[in-house]
């Protein structure tokens, strides 16, 4: 009887998007230190680089793809990079976005179109992108796992966060349309709905309004670290392949919603 592996992740290819900070970088350590072979994806290539190195430092396996993910043809030539240089892809962390609450009354048309961009058309990019090299990875190894990063404000109202709350939306519902297509295929997927988490994303908000009223929650709120997404994530891939855990919502254990 053989004993079980050391690393429950060992063998396959991990693909991580928006990899280059917060909850993308933090699930690619995480993975890899589990023995995935992990592709990080994102447009910063130096800090790419520079992550690549830390995971093998610490004795992991990592490499960078720098890619645009909304360039769909670029997302494309990358997918293919990773599976000619690595393998077909088992795990896919669909997590590139961007949060931009704005006061409907100041928010300028290029930051609703960068929201549906990224959240909406990034999310479909990868899918595309990789879901041929998810079911040749679920017939080699199994099982294969996608996994979507939507967010609670999927599922709950949030005043100025109109196109933002609406494109979470969106990777919901995608979610759960994918899953009953690619679970014939053993193909998991699963769809993260985090709440407040600490990370760049806010730095991204253009409203002093809603970049202050976010912040005014640390007084009664202690926010999720990066890492406590990533370990969640982590968990639901590494279950038996039997197991499939479709919508996980992540919240700060005083956020009421």
């Amino acid at each position: 009887m053989r004993n079980a592996p050391t690393h429950p992740l060992a063998g396959r290819v991990a693909v991580v998007t928006g990899a280059s900070s917060g909850i993308g970088e933090q699930v690619a350590r995480a993975l890899a230190r589990e023995g995935a072979h992990v592709a990080l994806l994102a447009r910063r290539a130096e800090r790419l680089e520079d992550i690549c190195t830390s995971i093998e430092a610490d004795g992991g396996r990592a490499a960078a793809f720098p890619v645009d993910v909304t360039d769909a043809a670029g997302l494309q030539e990358a997918a293919a990079q990773v599976a000619e240089t690595l393998a077909p892809a088992g795990i896919v962390v669909n997590n590139a976005g961007i949060m931009l609450p704005t006061p409907l009354a100041e928010l300028r048309a290029a930051d609703w179109s960068r929201q549906t961009e990224l959240n909406v058309g990034a999310i479909n990019n990868t899918v595309l992108a990789f879901g041929g090299q998810l079911v040749e990875a679920a017939a080699a190894f199994g099982v294969a796992d996608l996994v979507n990063t939507a967010s609670i404000a999927g599922k709950t109202l949030f005043p100025t966060y109109s196109a933002y709350a609406a494109s979470k939306a969106y990777v919901i519902h995608l979610g759960r349309n994918l899953r009953a297509e690619l679970g014939p295929k053993q193909v998991r997927v699963t769809t993260v709905e985090p709440g407040i988490v600490d990370a760049e994303l806010q730095s991204h908000i253009p409203s002093d309004e809603s970049r202050s009223r976010l912040a005014s929650t640390r007084e009664q709120i202690e926010w999720l670290l990066p890492d406590d997404v990533a370990s969640v994530v982590t968990y639901a891939v590494s279950l038996p392949p039997r197991v499939n855990l479709a919508e996980i919502s992540v919240l700060p254990t005083r956020q009421p919603a």
